[in-house]
């Protein structure tokens, strides 16, 4: 049963990887913009929600819709008043100016909260795991997947099938003809980036239990990030989604039968998609 209970860790670290990056999938398939400051808003999410469980008593599951909406806030103050300007620069450029925002972020909440690594207080109903037919099932991993697969479903129900989710792939396809039908283009850039930067929030608050919170989050895991919408493929959010967990599953089963060489692994499973598909598992040629 060993096998299984490795399948289930990995599925729950896949799914969370998944919602820590796919709102870099978004900003980056959808909005065709390279964030690499995404995972600043995941950190920023992740200590919303320690002090407000640590410090201030607050019950874990409110505080996690708390850690959305300010990494969400966060992130309409900044696209409004320093992304939006570069939305249409090279690529290059949208790099550095993120990279530069990450050191800043990491320098700021290293001053703020210190360097010592942070966990969040979990409820006692959170604790351990529990045996079903010889699998240890982790009660947090648990959790972790249910709230990941509820928000992967919502996720796409609302990009492919409303009325919002038609208006941003006709602002990404061309900004001008969809001005001309009466798209506010701006604000629905700016509601899709705060949402991205919201899921981002909440990844990080669901991710502090596991992977830990420091000042250096953003650079840690900012590899891993760029690796699931890589392997993924950025036009889609299935790509993604399914790569994280082929990821997930790779990297823990990695860990667990080659503990030596098991970080490797992650990016052995990259090489070798990326030479079969260039493009990603479900990746296209952007156009633009």
């Amino acid at each position: 049963m060993t096998l299984l209970t490795i399948l289930f860790d990995g599925v729950a670290y896949g799914m969370l990887l998944f919602v820590l990056a796919c709102g870099l999938a978004v900003t980056l398939g959808l909005m065709n913009f390279v964030n690499l400051a995404h995972g600043a808003f995941a950190m920023a999410g992740g200590y919303v929600c320690a002090v407000l469980v640590n410090q201030s008593g607050w019950p874990f599951f409110a505080a996690l819709p708390m850690a959305f909406v300010a990494s969400a806030l966060i992130g309409v103050v900044l696209e409004r008043s320093l992304y939006r300007h570069l939305y249409t620069r090279p690529h290059l450029d949208q790099v550095l100016f993120s990279v530069g925002l990450v050191f800043m972020s990491v320098a700021a909440v290293d001053y703020i909260m210190g360097s010592s690594r942070v966990f969040i207080t979990l409820p006692a109903a959170l604790q351990g795991q529990f045996d079903l037919y010889g699998v240890g099932i982790g009660r947090y991993r648990l959790m972790i997947i249910v709230i990941c697969g509820l928000l992967t479903a919502g996720l796409q129900l609302v990009l492919a099938r409303t009325r919002f989710g038609s208006r941003l792939r006709a602002a990404v396809d061309d900004p001008r003809a969809a001005s001309g039908l009466g798209i506010n283009v701006p604000q629905v850039f700016a509601l899709t980036f705060a949402f991205g930067c919201g899921l981002a929030g909440l990844g990080g608050a669901l991710s502090a239990e596991i992977l830990g919170l420091d000042p250096y989050f953003p650079l840690k895991f900012m590899i891993y990030f760029l690796i699931v919408v890589t392997v993924g493929g950025s036009s889609s959010i299935t790509g993604p989604f399914l790569a994280s967990l082929l990821l997930g599953i790779g990297d823990v089963a990695g860990k667990y039968y080659l503990p030596k060489l098991g970080p490797f692994v992650i990016y052995t499973i990259m090489i070798v998609i990326l030479i079969w598909r260039p493009n990603g598992l479900f990746g296209r040629t952007a156009t633009r």
